[in-house]
């Protein structure tokens, strides 16, 4: 973020208001009035080292944990397992997925509407923490079954 920070620093601005409901890298590049190249090569350069990296990292202990979930002679420790590995790389792309769209389409989607650019920043944001304990807690059985009871209780009432 140092970089970052740096960078917006040397800009000269035109004095406009930030179109995001938060002070997005990209967001506030706009509003400069001068050169911004470095800004997008850094940006766009660290997004995808960054999510390169964790992707690289990610798929690494995945198929280490794959190769000992194999090994387990339980059935049931497998199907647990997965289930654990599945819900993990559902977060993952939740967040990952509209972030990384969110980033190159600021820089190359001109034709992309500034609405869509903010309703993806705010859900690469939003979702995956607001989503992460219902992905986890669906885990356990004791929430599982309450939250499907409500669910019947709704449908049922509807």
């Amino acid at each position: 973020m140092t970089p970052l920070t740096c960078l917006l620093a040397r800009l000269s601005y035109c004095g406009r208001v930030v179109a995001h409901s938060y002070c997005e890298h990209m967001a506030v590049v706009k509003l400069a009035c001068g050169g911004t190249q470095p800004n997008n090569i850094y940006g766009i350069t660290a997004a995808t080292l960054v999510v390169g990296t964790d992707s690289i990292c990610i798929a690494i202990s995945y198929a280490l944990i794959l190769q000992a979930v194999l090994g387990l002679s339980s059935k049931e420790a497998r199907a647990k397992t997965f289930g654990t590995c599945g819900s993990h790389l559902g977060v993952i792309l939740l967040f990952y997925t509209p972030g990384l769209f969110s980033f190159y389409t600021q820089r190359f989607g001109l034709h992309v509407p500034r609405h869509i650019h903010i309703l993806l920043a705010d859900l690469y944001l939003v979702m995956p923490p607001m989503l992460n304990p219902l992905i986890y807690g669906m885990k356990t059985k004791q929430i599982r079954d309450r939250a499907l009871r409500l669910l019947k209780q709704g449908i049922v009432q509807s």
